[in-house]
């Protein structure tokens, strides 16, 4: 893929969320699988279906299944782990995404590195998290009032990248999402855990609709 691939108006029917580990196999499966559950949960079908969720490595284990510890945790949470074949990130992915959610900071670097105006919606997860925290959702277009559920996303990435330089982690590794590839099952659903409540409030926040409980 040419490091000059254009980047053209992305479809605005559609929202496409990218995460991004190293393998493919671990970290960025379970967050995109949990957060198809709960946008699933939260929408119709039909609302639910425009918001796309995918997954790369950025040293992808291309066509490579979850790992199995990694397929239990999902199971675990009542996600769906069916189906998967690991992806090596690639410029179109970037390109093509709306949002890029990525497990370590050295993983937003790389996909920043990629080009493709990449900069201002490209977070790690955890670090994005930190920011929809802060932000009024009484400022973000409702889509029970009519808003469309894409234009809301995509204020919610503005807004977010707005409060960046803004608000500090307490420390670097305070955004990162760590490495459970090898590690025994404990370590892979605290790595579960972990992942699904940085997904839970983003969800929230994408969609104005919070976790049934």
């Amino acid at each position: 893929m040419s490091p000059y691939l254009s980047v053209g108006p992305r479809p605005l029917d559609h929202f496409r969320i990218l995460f991004v580990c190293t393998g493919n196999i671990c970290r960025s499966p379970i967050a995109e699988r949990l957060t198809r559950r709960e946008l699933d949960t939260r929408l119709s079908p039909r609302v639910a279906g425009r918001i796309l969720v995918e997954s790369a490595g950025t040293w992808g284990h291309e066509g490579a299944p979850m790992e199995e510890h990694a397929a239990t945790v999902l199971d675990e949470y009542g996600a769906d782990s069916g189906g998967f074949t690991g992806r090596e990130l690639l410029d179109e992915h970037v390109v093509e995404a709306d949002l890029v959610l990525t497990a370590t900071l050295d993983h937003r670097a790389q996909v920043i590195s990629m080009g493709h105006e990449a900069g201002l919606r490209t977070f790690t997860l955890k670090e994005f998290t930190r920011l929809v925290r802060t932000i009024d959702p009484g400022t973000l277009p409702d889509p029970r009032r009519g808003a469309d559920v894409t234009e809301r996303a995509r204020a919610l990435v503005r807004a977010a990248a707005a409060l960046r330089g803004w608000l500090l982690a307490a420390s670097p590794e305070s955004d990162e999402v760590h490495d459970p590839y090898g590690a025994p099952i404990g370590m892979f659903r605290n790595c579960g855990e972990e992942i699904f409540h940085a997904v839970d409030p983003v969800v929230t926040a994408l969609t104005g609709i919070p976790a049934p409980r």
